[in-house]
């Protein structure tokens, strides 16, 4: 093929690769910096929730319950037991962005608004 190179070839892939690489990086080390935003939101996301006089026994997902409150992409709070029970693994105890893959991390806290994990 005249005036084909594939050296050109060669280098329009590394760059793509290299591209992709660092956005995945850089994807990674901005979620794991949200994490504290994301821990100091839930807790008090929770400790509004029980002001309002929301039961939280039965482990509401809280950045649903009150998405208007919660602006930390990616992330979700959600409330479980402690210790965790069958209960709290069941795809339909978790909080809709998360099962549904649109966010990837979750701050859990228990009925007191005390962190059980962070994912």
């Amino acid at each position: 093929m005249k005036g084909f190179h594939p050296w050109l070839l060669g280098m329009i892939i590394v760059f793509i690769g290299a591209v992709l690489f660092m956005s995945f990086t850089l994807y990674g080390i901005m979620a794991k910096s949200a994490a504290p935003t994301a821990i100091d939101s839930c807790i008090t996301l929770c400790k509004f929730a029980k002001s309002e006089g929301l039961s939280l026994s039965n482990g509401p997902c809280l950045s649903d319950a009150y998405a208007d409150r919660w602006d930390v992409p990616d992330w979700v709070c959600d409330v479980a037991h402690v210790p965790r029970q069958p209960v709290d693994n069941l795809p339909e105890n978790q909080c809709v962005p998360f099962r549904e893959g649109k966010a990837h991390h979750f701050v859990e806290v228990d009925e007191n608004c005390q962190v059980i994990r962070v994912v």
